[in-house]
This record gives structure tokens, sequence and C-alpha cells, in this order.
């Protein structure tokens, strides 16, 4: 597998969580605390958390399936990416699963030899 697949996932998740904690933030600023001030904010940030959600999904999908993760595992990683802070953790331990099967030599051009 190609390093480039963790690290796209890997940027996604900590994207995805990051706005989810900001999301949370926001939401609980406006229902909780009755401010106001937060209607933008957290349309803005819920639908930029919403897009790029489904972006985190096809790349933890498509490193899933390359690792060969088992279905239980696999459905977490998708999941992750709804709870506020998992997806930071998550994020940590498919990593260090998944670098042992990281390829860092090209693969051979056929029409080069």
């Amino acid at each position: 597998m190609k390093k480039s697949v963790l690290t796209r996932y890997r940027v996604m998740a900590y994207v995805t969580a990051v706005l989810l904690v900001l999301l949370t933030i926001g939401v609980i600023g406006k229902r909780l605390l009755g401010m106001d001030g937060f209607d933008g904010f957290v349309s803005v940030v819920g639908i930029a958390h919403g897009w790029l959600y489904v972006i985190y999904l096809i790349f933890a999908f498509d490193l899933g399936t390359k690792a060969k993760m088992p279905l239980g595992r696999l459905a977490w990683v998708l999941l992750a990416g709804t709870i506020p802070t998992a997806a930071f953790f998550v994020e940590r331990k498919v990593t260090r699963e998944v670098t042992p099967l990281l390829t860092d030599t090209p693969t051979p051009d056929p029409a080069a030899a």
C-alpha cells in the first residue's frame, strides 16, 4: 500500500475531528448557553463538517479495504468522524497498525524493461 493512502486518511481524520469539536462547542454555545452569535458559526462549520466527512468516509474506506481491515474495525474507523475527539484516537491506532503495510519502493514499470 502506498504511503499517500495513509497520509490522505490522516489529513482528513484531523480535519474532520477539528471541525466536529468546533461544531460541538458551537452547538453548546448556541443551545445550552443561549448565545445568539453562534448561529452563523454553527451553520458554516456544520456544512463544512458534513461535506468533508463524506470525503473522510471515502478515504477511510479506501484505506480499510487496502489494509484488509475486518468489517467491525472498518465500521469503527468510519464512525469515528461522528464522535467528538474519537477520530484523533482512532487515527493514531490505525496509523500504528497500517504503517508496517506501507511500501517504500515504487512498483516497477513493465514498459521500462
